[in-house]
């Protein structure tokens, strides 16, 4: 077989195509357009901000403590001997009337030192009586020895009778006069026994007063030490009584919490002077509530201040804040609200008298001493506050803020001055600023 040589024209056939790719390969390099410069975008931090409120603040504090009865009382005898007698309902627990008689001791023997006192008197009487009859007929005597000695005297000095007969005259004479001062000084005598005797019979009826022991007021029965027929002595206690028409509780509460309940109150200074005459408790303003907790439910009693306690405790540091309830056991709602009874451990909640026109802040909006404002241009601003006090989720401002400001309230890493900012308002926030914030 012939193999023929490929012509010319064949070979050159492949040149176009490739003049064309190179062509086209030129035209695109030179036709490309380079690629465009885009300007960074600043970043901007989304946060959560409140407007700066000025309310009328409550100041409040809290404190725990338990309840005791304002007044106890101690059956201590003033006499001794033996219990003839007991109220049937005398035991733990029962509640007396003022005036019930609850314990009577053996009287037999305070009713004979008071008959034999009486007796005394009456012969005291009696003897005054005939002292004075005995002084009237010694005084005529003395009368008749006088006369008797001046007649004596005269026949003397007439000399018909001797030195001897005037002697025994004047003898006679005085011995009646003796008779008759030893009678003055035994009436002299007689107011001051008869004094004592009326004081020994005062203290005979006392003592048998005292052989019934009755309640001085209504009455819890507590400590009971006695029964029938025991022999007591002065002295000894025979049982303890509650007083019901109040009850106080001693709440110990931080002095933080007692400061901001008086921050402002120089109307009141002159009550805390030792010896002033103004009435603190009314002065304060201040309104307790007693809260106790039953699980499911809580029972609250409205309560009054009465005082302070006498020092702080060198353990807790907390100051005692005494509050009491008046008549407790009238305000009984079965099922809901029991008797305040001695031993129950309370929650106290003071409120103090409103301040008004206090700048707030939640908490969370304070970094240290500093907080971070939105500006008007959406930027972040550092601004140093100072804090007056704080209470529950509040922050009360002294100095750094007017009110009206956006505060971010959320967090903000890093926080830089001047950093852009997309502010959301808190809704929730900002109302409960509004409404003073939880105590």
């Amino acid at each position: 077989m012939t193999h023929q040589k490929p012509s010319v024209w064949r070979k050159l056939r492949v040149i176009p195509p490739i003049l064309i790719g190179i062509v086209l390969l030129v035209w695109m390099v030179k036709g490309r357009q380079p690629p465009q410069q885009r300007a960074k975008a600043e970043p901007v931090q989304s946060v959560r901000v409140v407007t700066v409120a000025r309310v009328t603040l409550i100041p409040t504090a809290q404190g725990y403590g338990a309840a005791r009865p304002a007044r106890v009382w101690r059956a201590i005898p003033q006499v001794s001997g033996r219990i003839v007698a007991l109220h049937e309902r005398l035991h733990n627990g029962e509640i007396l009337a003022q005036g019930t008689e609850l314990v009577r001791i053996d009287p037999v023997d305070y009713e004979l030192a008071l008959a034999q006192a009486q007796a005394e008197l009456a012969e005291l009487q009696v003897q005054e009586s005939n002292t004075r009859a005995s002084l009237q007929i010694e005084q005529r005597t003395l009368k008749l020895a006088e006369q008797e000695m001046a007649r004596k005297q005269t026949l003397l000095n007439q000399k018909t009778i001797s030195q001897t007969s005037l002697d025994e005259a004047e003898r006679a004479t005085l011995t009646v006069r003796g008779s008759v001062q030893n009678l003055l000084n035994t009436l002299d005598l007689i107011p001051t026994q008869r004094k004592l005797l009326q004081t020994k019979a005062e203290l005979a009826q006392r003592n048998l007063q005292h052989t019934i022991i009755r309640a001085p007021f209504t009455l819890r029965v507590a400590e009971l030490a006695v029964e029938q027929d025991q022999i007591i002595t002065t002295g000894q206690t025979l049982f303890a009584g509650d007083g019901v028409e109040q009850v106080e509780i001693e709440a110990q509460v931080a002095l933080s919490n007692l400061r901001r309940l008086f921050i402002g109150r120089d109307d009141i200074q002159g009550s805390l002077i030792p010896g002033g005459k103004l009435d603190l408790p009314t002065l304060a303003e201040l309104k307790p509530v007693v809260r106790l907790d039953l699980g499911n439910t809580t029972a609250q009693w409205q309560a009054r201040f009465v005082r302070f306690s006498d020092g702080v405790d060198p353990k807790t540091r907390t100051m005692g804040m005494v509050v009491a309830v008046d008549n407790p056991y009238q305000k009984v709602i079965p099922g809901h609200r029991p008797p305040l009874s001695k031993g129950m451990f309370l929650h106290v909640s003071v409120e103090g008298k409103p301040q008004p026109n206090r700048v707030v802040l939640p908490r969370s909006a304070l970094r240290g001493e500093v907080v971070y404002l939105v500006t008007a241009d959406n930027r972040l601003q550092l601004q140093p506050v100072q804090v007056l006090f704080q209470q529950g989720n509040l922050t009360v401002i002294a100095q750094g803020l007017q009110g009206g400001e956006r505060v971010v309230v959320s967090d903000l890493i890093p926080a830089v001055a001047g950093m852009a900012l997309n502010p959301v308002m808190d809704e929730a926030l900002s109302k409960q600023l509004l409404g003073g914030g939880a105590p």
